[in-house]
């Protein structure tokens, strides 16, 4: 059996925004590896670069582990492969 950690999934906004601001949006997820971690957030990613009623869409998202480091990091100028 796996251990499961906690990973947190940041959408964020335009680089010209202040840091503060920058973060839409923050959800946290239990699995037991980065990659399912991964796709979670890229799924997350493409529904918040659907235009929005109000704002920007979402210009980038990462994935940061239980200990604070950012583990995966995709920005709309990736290609998805």
């Amino acid at each position: 059996m796996n251990p499961v950690e906690t990973f947190h999934i940041e959408i964020l906004g335009g680089e010209d925004e202040p840091e503060t601001e920058r973060i839409r949006q923050r959800v946290s997820v239990r699995t037991a590896s980065v990659d399912a971690a991964k796709d979670r957030a890229l799924r997350l990613f493409a529904r918040a670069r659907v235009p929005q009623r109000f704002g920007e869409p979402a210009e980038a998202v990462r994935v940061i582990d239980g200990a604070g480091t950012e583990v995966f990091h995709w920005s709309r100028f990736d290609e998805r492969g």
